[in-house]
């Protein structure tokens, strides 16, 4: 069964006019629930982890002054959401959904968050809408578990994941994967293992086939035993923070093929949904729920 971490915190109140699209977060699974891709029992709730298992990826001094609302002004300012103890128990709560996803995946091949794919938080800092880093945590704890040795993380947001990046830059058990528009932020990128930087207005055609060629042959080299799937749907025209020119289409069959390929080689993957923000809060929910489908229609 796919299973998906969904908890009702990760709807986050922001103020009137914020451009972050927190709705998506309650309609999503409700779309999913209305047209039968998923019932009640596809989905589970995350609660607060021990704090060990985010200790192991961020510093002690970064999560107490988040935890206790001490940061300082301008690194709460990076980080672009106004700090409270519900926002920072919300991104502790997703990390959770993450780690224990990622049990699910082992177990069934697959599972998912509805939220998570924060990879813009660094070992000692936040910015971009992330404060904790969920698939880097929840890296961290398969290995700590003893569950995996060898992780992929595939980053297909339109950003390029420079915290995750950073976190494991000296860690050859993550290899670090993201495929991201050249002009957009973080304007200084961090070196992944591998970046691929796209020009803007980059279409289906040239995405797919830069991906086809590169995803198949990584799994070959450095043969994973999991894959971290991070599956933005920023990447695609409409979207006012993504400068890329794929369609709804193309971004469905990019998670088609990040999947089947999951699916041929029978590496479990996590998926976490990352970024979104078409002025249309439907398109972004749309091509969000395209990433279940394919999920139910693959793996299941």
């Amino acid at each position: 069964m796919l299973k998906i971490a969904f908890h009702p915190i990760y709807k986050h109140p922001l103020p009137k006019g914020h451009r972050f699209p927190m709705e998506k977060y309650e309609l999503l699974p409700q779309q999913l629930r209305h047209e039968g891709t998923c019932h009640d029992n596809n989905f589970f709730e995350p609660n607060k982890p021990n704090d060990k298992y985010i200790l192991a990826i961020h510093s002690p001094e970064y999560y107490y002054d988040l935890v206790n609302i001490t940061l300082d002004q301008r690194a709460a300012r990076k980080i672009g959401f106004p700090l409270s103890e519900v926002l920072v128990e919300r991104e502790v709560i997703i990390a959770d959904g993450t780690m224990k996803a990622s049990k699910y995946a082992l177990k069934h091949g697959i599972a998912m968050n509805i939220a998570g794919g924060t990879h813009h938080a660094y070992t000692n800092r936040g910015e971009a809408f992330c404060l904790l880093n969920d698939q880097a945590i929840g890296a961290r704890y398969l290995q700590q578990k003893g569950l995996v040795k060898k992780i992929l993380i595939v980053d297909l947001d339109v950003h390029q994941g420079n915290g995750t990046a950073e976190i494991f830059q000296n860690n050859d058990t993550v290899f670090t994967f993201s495929m991201h528009g050249k002009g957009n932020y973080p304007f200084k990128k961090e070196q992944s293992d591998l970046d691929i930087a796209l020009e803007n207005d980059t279409d289906d055609k040239t995405y797919l086939e830069l991906l086809k060629n590169t995803l198949p042959r990584l799994i070959e080299e450095q043969e994973p035993d999991f894959i971290y799937y991070l599956c933005g749907v920023d990447v695609i025209a409409s979207d006012k923070l993504g400068k890329l020119g794929m369609s709804i289409d193309g971004c469905k069959e990019r998670d088609r093929f990040v999947l089947g390929l999951c699916k041929t080689y029978n590496i479990p993957v996590m998926c976490s949904m990352g970024g979104g923000y078409s002025p249309d809060i439907k398109t972004i929910v749309e091509a969000h729920a395209n990433t279940f489908r394919l999920a139910q229609d693959i793996f299941f």
